[in-house]
């Protein structure tokens, strides 16, 4: 029994760790809005879209964050990464409507139906969408995770978090928790050297 708490304890600490140096290598990179550099590309990650595909609370405002920047004229273009392969569900669908309803024009849109996760999302923008610089949006709990990937990755990346969801207690609670266990996620993806799950195919 003591032998098995200290190892729990051990793993603990360890996952608790690794999300402090990813944290700490990633700190000078995430700004706020009025900071950030000019730069071509803003990626969007996906998250929930309900069955009508509307965007939940978190994704929505990662997209109004993308438009904020857009509109302030800090990025020329925005890419929407999530999983769109299924007509059933459709991130990158429901992220498309929400902002051509908003008034961006079809051509600002890069849309990527195969981004399935964090890794996959930032693989592709760089192999398949061709981009070496980008500024990423999405809840700050999950920016440092996402540059690190970006930097390991070697894109030039920037960051810009949401806090506005943070008023939904309980799923931001459970988003933080869920990081700290999906860096362990992050080391294997960059030591395995895996492709994208949907390869690098552009749709």
């Amino acid at each position: 029994m003591a032998l098995a708490a200290g190892t729990l304890a051990a793993g603990a600490g360890a996952v608790f760790v690794l999300g402090l140096v990813v944290r700490s290598v990633t700190r000078s990179r995430i700004v706020r809005a009025d900071s950030l550099p000019h730069l071509p590309v803003v990626l969007v990650l996906g998250a929930e879209v309900y069955a009508d595909g509307v965007p939940s609370t978190f994704l929505r405002a990662r997209l109004d964050l993308a438009l904020e920047l857009y509109r302030r004229g800090l990025v020329e273009r925005i890419l929407l990464s999530g999983d769109g392969r299924s007509r059933f569900y459709d991130e990158t669908g429901g992220m498309r409507a929400y902002l051509l309803r908003r008034g961006v024009e079809e051509s600002v849109l890069l849309v990527d139906p195969a981004g399935l996760d964090t890794y996959d999302s930032c693989l592709r923008a760089r192999d398949v969408y061709g981009i070496d610089r980008l500024a990423v949006v999405s809840q700050s709990y999950h920016l440092p995770r996402a540059l690190a990937i970006c930097h390991a990755l070697g894109l030039d990346a920037w960051g810009v978090g949401d806090d506005s969801a943070r008023s939904s207690a309980r799923p931001w609670a459970n988003g933080t928790r869920r990081e700290l266990a999906a860096n362990l996620k992050l080391v294997w993806d960059l030591l395995s050297h895996r492709p994208p799950r949907s390869g690098t195919h552009r749709p």
